[in-house]
């Protein structure tokens, strides 16, 4: 039995800390790092520290990086647990939240909302989220369903077919688009990934959705584990295999739809940051899944800064630096996974 690596643990959310700081002080205006943490410590109740920065830095820390860059840690987190969960559950190393249509129906369910004019916000209630849950379980039920009917090759035939309903629902959203009136730019900024209009209320919207569910995966760990021996094993041990895998599909579809809504296409973080994780740390996802966490925060965080300052004063999409790191990689997978055929 392997003990819970609370060092490594407690090493990888220092890291993560201190990415943190790095990306909430470097931007196209420069706050020193102790700056940014005397900054940070004085809104909380009772610490008293005297006021030595700029009241800009202040807005420009608390209103605009502080929102931004926490919303891509519990992003890169999400969709870095969701990444996984899948490549668990389905024991292959490629499956990936946006390889089985998952992210493309989120996509089209939140492009919808977008463009008809359905409020954000009902009732207190963000809809986006909502919508994007819909749209993802929508895509992986067709294509776990059709997987599902593939005998010899379950695993092979559900990411081709997820490719294939990712890209129906990428054209359907493209379509609708095509023939919609108002201006596109905030759907085209959402569609490459951003975070630029990142609001406090954002995060607790994303909390909400995406906190029982990283919960209920740790959780599932251990069934996860025994998972990947094989169903027959699973089981010979008592546990419900097809119920297992349609709770943390629908789990998974959640957290990546919550994840989508409100940061827009992201690819990558759910393929690199398992593997990573994988390669220091081992396959039992009890220590991997926290630790994909870690890295998947940690990796969007600093694609995020790269997005914010390479072209500064101007800005990137941030899906197109984690695409421009994800595809090299995953053509290195392909051809490892290819000579370990052979």
């Amino acid at each position: 039995m392997i003990s819970f690596p609370w060092v490594k643990v407690s090493v990888g959310l220092l890291i993560t800390l201190l990415c943190f700081i790095l990306a909430t002080s470097a931007g196209s205006v420069s706050i020193r790092p102790e700056a940014t943490v005397s900054i940070i410590l004085s809104k909380i109740p009772l610490v008293q520290i005297q006021n030595s920065w700029p009241s800009s830095w202040e807005t420009i820390l608390w209103n605009l990086r502080l929102p931004r860059i926490t919303l891509a840690m519990l992003v890169g987190a999400s969709l870095a647990v969701s990444g996984a969960t899948f490549q668990g559950l389905f024991r292959n190393p490629l499956a990936d939240p946006y390889l089985i249509g998952v992210a493309a129906g989120a996509t089209l369910g939140a492009t919808i909302v977008f463009l008809t004019g359905i409020p954000f916000v009902f009732k207190g209630i963000s809809v986006l989220p909502i919508a994007s849950f819909i749209g993802g379980v929508g895509a992986v039920s067709v294509a776990y369903g059709i997987g599902r009917n593939a005998s010899d090759s379950q695993i092979g035939t559900l990411i081709l077919s997820g490719v294939a309903i990712g890209a129906f629902a990428t054209a359907t959203a493209s379509i609708l688009m095509l023939h919609s009136e108002p201006d596109l730019r905030p759907v085209l900024s959402w569609l490459m990934g951003s975070f630029i209009r990142t609001q406090w209320s954002h995060i607790l919207y994303l909390i909400t959705y995406i906190g029982p569910g990283l919960a209920a995966v740790f959780l599932y760990s251990r069934i996860l584990n025994t998972l990947q021996i094989n169903e027959e094993y699973a089981l010979s041990v008592g546990v419900n295999v097809n119920r297992t895998k349609l709770v943390l599909i629908l789990i998974t579809t959640m957290i990546t739809a919550a994840a989508v809504s409100f940061s827009g296409i992201i690819g990558f973080v759910g393929l690199i940051a398992p593997h990573v994780a994988r390669l220091l740390w081992g396959n039992d996802n009890r220590i991997l899944i926290p630790m994909a966490a870690i890295v998947g925060a940690c990796f969007l965080v600093i694609a995020d800064l790269m997005a914010r300052t390479v072209i500064s004063p101007g800005e990137l999409p941030v899906g197109i630096i984690t695409s421009l790191c994800g595809a090299p990689f995953f053509l290195y997978l392909l051809v490892r996974a290819k000579r370990g055929i052979n």
